[in-house]
């Protein structure tokens, strides 16, 4: 019989594109301002990768600083998830960053759920933990967004920026995450895609397939502003039941770095302090799955975040995907 372990928090990390693309800069390709898109979406700035970066070497990179706060060794991991989105290749990228890191004890797989990806990759990683499968888990979120980007398009090119955020997760004889609770709606899909775009391209006689690329990024702003306000605040309330907890307990809420007004309206709907939220957003923009874990981890280095603070975080976005967990950060 498997011995049953608890899940701590140990070690962050986190990293981003060089290439720094300001409000006044983005004028130059759409027509916006500054104060348009700070209005509406609390952005002043975001990170792009160039053509010549990967994925795979932001995401060691965020995971290296990890490994070094957790006190362990690339080769003490035995398992690495890669929550992303846009992976350098499409089969997968975690084993690339398997390989870069020297991890080689670790089994590595990718897993999507968008901007939710590190919220279910936490929870899917401490099941491992949990039932003694794994001691030593690496958690990844990281995207390059601007590869999807559609420039001229102003409503989804102010929003979006690149990074990588990572988390060591260690068994522990104590369980730091104290409640979770996961959510998806597919019949909500339309409202922020990603879509593959296949063109006809015939074999022989009557057989043809599909040839093509994936369109960019198209979004119904409106739609899945109202969808995260108004589900966000449920599925935390909902993981804080199940943590046994109270709206007052929490140290902090956590909340993927999608848009400032967002933020603002899940704080006020849970009476939750406005000193209380993290945010990074006017820097980084949406980074979809490392959005969390990078604001995070600044926050974590910046001894905002101490041993022993409860955190409320939830990620949201398409699928349409949510879900919250409520976690203790250290050891």
């Amino acid at each position: 019989m498997l011995q049953n372990f608890g899940v701590a928090i140990t070690g962050s990390g986190s990293a981003v594109p060089t290439n720094f693309l300001s409000n006044e800069v983005l004028t130059q390709l759409v027509e916006t301002s500054d104060e348009w898109i700070a209005t509406r979406t609390g952005i002043r700035s975001r990170r792009l990768a160039t053509a010549n970066d990967s994925l795979q070497a932001i995401a060691t990179q965020a995971s290296l600083q990890a490994i070094a706060m957790a006190g362990i060794a690339p080769t003490d991991i035995d398992l690495i998830i890669l929550a992303t989105s846009t992976p350098d290749d499409l089969f997968g990228s975690a084993c690339q960053i398997q390989a870069a890191l020297g991890a080689t004890q670790a089994v590595a797989f990718d897993m999507t759920a968008a901007c939710s990806g590190f919220v279910f990759g936490l929870v899917t990683a401490a099941q491992y933990i949990r039932t003694g499968v794994y001691q030593n888990i690496l958690l990844i979120g990281a995207d390059i967004l601007s590869r999807w980007v559609d420039w001229e398009d102003r409503r989804t090119c102010v929003l979006f920026g690149d990074g990588a955020g990572a988390v060591v997760m260690q068994a522990s004889k104590r369980d730091r995450l104290l409640g979770f609770e996961l959510k998806s709606d597919g019949t909500q899909n339309r409202c922020l895609n990603l879509a593959y775009q296949p063109q006809v391209q015939a074999l022989v006689n009557d057989i043809d397939v599909a040839k093509g690329n994936y369109q960019p990024i198209t979004m119904n702003g409106k739609e899945v502003y109202r969808f995260a306000v108004q589900r966000v605040p449920e599925v935390i309330d909902k993981a804080l039941f199940r943590a046994n907890l109270k709206v007052d307990q929490i140290d902090w809420l956590l909340l993927h770095q999608a848009n400032q007004r967002i933020l603002d309206a899940v704080a006020d709907r849970l009476h939750i302090p406005h000193h209380k939220v993290i945010s990074n957003l006017a820097h980084y923009g949406n980074t979809s799955a490392a959005s969390i874990p990078l604001a995070l981890d600044e926050a974590v280095r910046a001894d905002k975040i101490k041993d022993g603070d409860i955190i409320a975080a939830s990620g949201f976005g398409a699928g349409l995907t949510w879900g919250a967990a409520i976690f203790s950060w250290g050891r």
